[in-house]
C-alpha cells in the first residue's frame, strides 16, 4: 500500500491521500496509550483508570487492546482488498500472511527471552502472540469468503465462546464456571503449555490464553466489516457515517444486556466484551473519520499518525527501553541505584507516588516517540 509523505503539522491535506488518516491516528493513539499502561514508574502507584479491571468489568486501560485488534481488522481490508479480488494473488498473498503473523508471534517471544533466557519458563501466550493469531486468521477469512460469511463467522464464535464457557463441564473442576483458574480456558492453557509457559503473575491462567483467541478474532473481524462498509462508499455526508456510529451504539447497548449473563470481561474477552469495545471503536473510529478525512480537522494528529505507522515497532521499542534503562548504573549520595529508579526518585521529591508514576510512565511515551517522529519524517516503515 502506497504511503503518503510526512505533513507539516497545521496544514491541511490538499491531495486525495490513499491512506485513511483517521485510522493511522487511532492506531497511533491506541499504541501510545498501550505503552503509558504499561510501563508505570511503580506497579503499586496507579490510578484506577489506568488498570486492568480486577475480574468483570471494564476499565479504560481494558479498551486499549481490543481497540488494537479491531484497528487490524479495519487495515486488512485497507490493505488487501484490491489484491484480493484477484484470485490469481491469493495463495502469494496467505504465504505473505503466514510469514507476518510468524514474524509477529517470534518478536513476542524475543521480548520475554531478551531480558530473562529461560525457555524453560518462557511465557507462549501473551499480547503479540495474540495479535500474530489473530492477524493470520483474520486475513485468511477475509480473503477467501464473502462480507455476509464473515458476519456468520463472528456471530459463530461469540455464541460458540458463549456456550463452551458456560454449558461445558471443565475437566477436574466439574460444573462450567468464570472463576480465574477453573474456568475452562484457564484449563486447556494448562494442558497445552503447563503452568511454566503461562503469564508469570498467576502460573495457573493466562489473560491471552488459548480459547480467550476465539472471540478475539472476532474483534477483528468486527474490524473487517467496519473496514469494508468504510470503503463500500463515499461516505460524504454525516448521515452516513452516523448509520456506522448507530451500529456501534447498538453493539454498546446489546453487551450490557449480554453482560447480564455473560459479563464483560477482558481477561476472558467474553463476547459481551468484544461487542461492547468494538462498539467503542466503531464509534470513535467514525468520528475520527468525519472530523480527521472528511472535514481535515488535522492539527494535532500528527504526533499519533507517527506511532500509527510504526505501532509494532514502537510497541517492541517500550518493551526494551525501560529495561535497558534499569541497566545503566547510577550512584546517588553515596547509594548506588540505576537510572530507571534514580528519576522515579526525582519524581517521587517533588509529586505523590501516583502522580510519580504517571510522569514517568510519559516520560517513557515521550522517549519511544522520539526515534518514532524520526522514523516518520523520513517515511521509514518497518513492515513485519
Amino acid at each position: 500500500m502506497a504511503e503518503i509523505p510526512a505533513v507539516p503539522e497545521g496544514k491541511p491535506i490538499l491531495t486525495k491521500a490513499p491512506r485513511l488518516l483517521s485510522l493511522d491516528f487511532f492506531r497511533g493513539f491506541t499504541v501510545a496509550a498501550m505503552i503509558l499502561v504499561n510501563n508505570p514508574g511503580s506497579w503499586s502507584h496507579i490510578y484506577a483508570p489506568l488498570e486492568h479491571s480486577a475480574w468483570h468489568g471494564c476499565t479504560p486501560t481494558d479498551l486499549v487492546f481490543p481497540f488494537f485488534l479491531f484497528i487490524v481488522g479495519v487495515s486488512i481490508v485497507y490493505a488487501m482488498e484490491s489484491r484480493k479480488a484477484n484470485p490469481e494473488l491469493h495463495a502469494a498473498m496467505l504465504v505473505s500472511i503466514l510469514r507476518r503473523s510468524l514474524t509477529i508471534i517470534f518478536l513476542g517471544m524475543c521480548l520475554s527471552l531478551v531480558w530473562n533466557f529461560d525457555f524453560a519458563h518462557l511465557r507462549i501466550p501473551g499480547v503479540l502472540f495474540r495479535i500474530g493469531v489473530v492477524f493470520g486468521i483474520s486475513s485468511f477469512i477475509y480473503i477467501k469468503t464473502t462480507t455476509k460469511t464473515q458476519l456468520y463467522i463472528a456471530a459463530a464464535l461469540l455464541l460458540g465462546y458463549y456456550i463452551l464457557m458456560n454449558f461445558v463441564p471443565v475437566p477436574g473442576y466439574g460444573a462450567p464456571n468464570l472463576e480465574p483458574e477453573t474456568n475452562l480456558g484457564a484449563w486447556l492453557d494448562r494442558l497445552v503449555f503447563t503452568e511454566n509457559h503461562l503469564w508469570k503473575s498467576s502460573k495457573t491462567w493466562d489473560p491471552e490464553g488459548l480459547l480467550g483467541t476465539l472471540p478475539a478474532i472476532g474483534t477483528s473481524l468486527l474490524g473487517i466489516l467496519t473496514g469494508t462498509w468504510l470503503k463500500q462508499g463515499k461516505l460524504k455526508a454525516l448521515k452516513d457515517l452516523g448509520r456506522i456510529a448507530g451500529t456501534g451504539v447498538l453493539l454498546v447497548v446489546l453487551a450490557l444486556i449480554w453482560n447480564l449473563f455473560f459479563p464483560i470481561n477482558k481477561s476472558l474477552w467474553t463476547s459481551s466484551f468484544v461487542l461492547f469495545t468494538a462498539g467503542l471503536a466503531i464509534i470513535i473510529l467514525s468520528l475520527s473519520y468525519w472530523l480527521i478525512d472528511i472535514k481535515r480537522y488535522q492539527l494535532l494528529i500528527w504526533p499519533f499518525v507517527a506511532f500509527g505507522r510504526n505501532a509494532i515497532t514502537a510497541f517492541v521499542l517500550s518493551g526494551i527501553l525501560p529495561r535497558l534503562i534499569s541497566f545503566i548504573p547510577y550512584t546517588h549520595e553515596g547509594e548506588k541505584t540505576n537510572i530507571w529508579s534514580f528519576h522515579l526518585h526525582v519524581f517521587e521529591a517533588h509529586l505523590s507516588p501516583n502522580n510519580a508514576s504517571l510522569i514517568s510512565a510519559f516520560t517513557v511515551v515521550l522517549l519511544i516517540f522520539i526515534p518514532i517522529w524520526w522514523m516518520y519524517k523520513k517515511n521509514v516503515i518497518v513492515k513485519v
